[in-house]
């Protein structure tokens, strides 16, 4: 199996970040593949699906050099940086550390991601550069329209992973992140089921990526950054699950009837403001109009306050629906 030998120091500086890049990459992936989750990826492909591929058939270069990327087991590294996780950086910094790639670890790279030679299309000098032109493409297209949304989903599921690291440690936060992934003990952490050395991270800055898509990867910049890229929990990600019904919202307003709505599984405060973008306080004034009406019920776990529906608030919505 693919482990990483995490010790202590390293462990105890790890954090989770947000990526720009890491969330275009996604995409890329995603439309790549044409693979839907859920029905929100779905309505998202088939809204850009068409025109991702026109870019690619005008660009026949561009179009190996992303078959020959995404490989059935690895993605070539250079694709996939670990993020710098340093403070707040745009989509155009990151992604100047894939133009910056040198043509022979751009080469390399790639016969690791094919498993073969490369083809002769693609020995050229320029391919970083289409690489980061194409991901610009991805992002301007079909990222950041959506962005502003995606990174409060992003948010909730980070408030979602810190809440379970402050009640269960490590462990708990890492275990579901994505397939084949689990604390092993004993400084040892499952990245995937392949057969590869264990790699050692000690003195390492270790960064956890969600990304809304469905795909997860495993970057890093040798010898000091690494990466687990992961998708966020589906409940989050999928926009067509949890619409507000019309009469519901005029009934109890629209910002009111979206925290009901969002309520189909325990959520904190946090998750709220990140899911729905409205300020702490807004959130607040909202959770006791529906904890006074008994649409909802407040629960202590440890030191975190969750919210959920109640059966008369799991009615209204179904009510509502039924209509």
């Amino acid at each position: 199996m693919g482990c990483w030998q995490v010790n202590a120091d390293t462990l105890a500086r790890s954090r989770f970040a947000v990526s720009a890049l890491a969330e275009t990459t996604a995409g890329l992936l995603t439309l790549a593949t044409d693979m839907a989750a859920h029905p929100g990826e779905r309505t998202w492909l088939d809204a850009h699906l068409p025109a991702y591929r026109r870019r690619l058939s005008a660009d026949p270069i561009s179009a190996l050099l992303v078959r020959t990327a995404l490989g059935h087991r690895w993605i070539a590294d250079f694709l996939v940086p670990a993020p710098a996780g340093e403070g707040e950086t745009t989509f155009e910094d990151e992604l100047r550390h894939i133009r910056a790639t040198p043509t022979e670890v751009a080469h390399a790279d790639l016969v690791v991601s094919l498993g073969g030679p490369l083809p002769a299309a693609l020995d050229r000098a320029d391919l970083a550069e289409r690489a980061a032109d194409l991901l610009s493409w991805v992002w301007r297209e079909t990222i950041s329209p959506y962005w502003p949304r995606r990174r409060r989903v992003i948010e909730a599921d980070i408030a979602a992973r810190s809440e379970r690291l402050s009640q269960g440690g490590w462990a708990a936060a890492l275990d579901d992140m994505r397939p084949g992934m689990r604390w092993l003990g004993e400084s040892r952490l499952q990245i995937n089921a392949y057969d590869h050395p264990p790699r050692e991270l000690s003195g390492a800055q270790l960064l956890f990526v969600p990304v809304t898509p469905s795909r997860g990867w495993v970057g890093w910049h040798l010898p000091h950054r690494y990466a687990v890229m992961y998708p966020c929990r589906g409940p989050l990600t999928d926009e067509g699950r949890s619409p507000v019904p019309d009469a519901l919202g005029r009934l109890l307003g629209r910002a009111r009837s979206r925290i009901l709505v969002l309520l189909d599984s325990p959520k904190n405060t946090t998750q709220l403001v990140a899911l729905t973008g409205q300020g702490l306080g807004s959130v607040g004034r909202h959770l006791k109009v529906l904890l006074d009406a008994r649409l909802v019920r407040r629960q202590r776990i440890g030191r975190s306050v969750l919210y959920s529906r109640t059966k008369t608030g799991e009615a209204l919505i179904e009510g509502q629906r039924d209509d």
